[in-house]
């Protein structure tokens, strides 16, 4: 991929290079591996290596955040694209909601029952 030959031409590590971009080196490692980056993620890199964007963009899928479907997606799909949250992330909430909302069908059966048996 075109940022870690870049960054290999410069003798940085993921570190050092998410350093001087102002990111996090787990957004690095995505854009290495030739995963989704966001137009502000590719900005960083052009500027820290001094190379005009669309050498970026020939390689690297930009993520536009502005765009309506961007806005379409789900909020923890976004989150993730930065990294925050991993799928095991993901499934632990989904497991939470769906229990909590059982467990207050649950409580509403029990109150009606209770209501109705009065």
């Amino acid at each position: 991929m075109i940022v870690k030959k870049l960054r290999e031409k410069n003798r940085w590590s993921q570190e050092q290079l998410a350093d001087a971009c102002g990111l996090n080196v787990r957004t690095i490692q995505r854009v290495e591996s030739g995963n989704k980056a966001s137009l502000d993620t590719l900005k960083c890199l052009a500027a820290v290596f001094e190379v005009d964007i669309s050498k970026l963009t020939e390689e690297i899928t930009v993520i536009d955040k502005e765009s309506a479907q961007w806005k379409e997606l789900p909020w923890w799909f976004r989150a993730n694209m930065f990294g925050v949250y991993t799928r095991r992330h993901v499934l632990m909430v989904e497991f939470f909601y769906w229990h909590s909302a059982l467990y207050f069908c649950f409580l509403m059966m029990i109150n009606s029952d209770v209501r109705h048996s009065s």
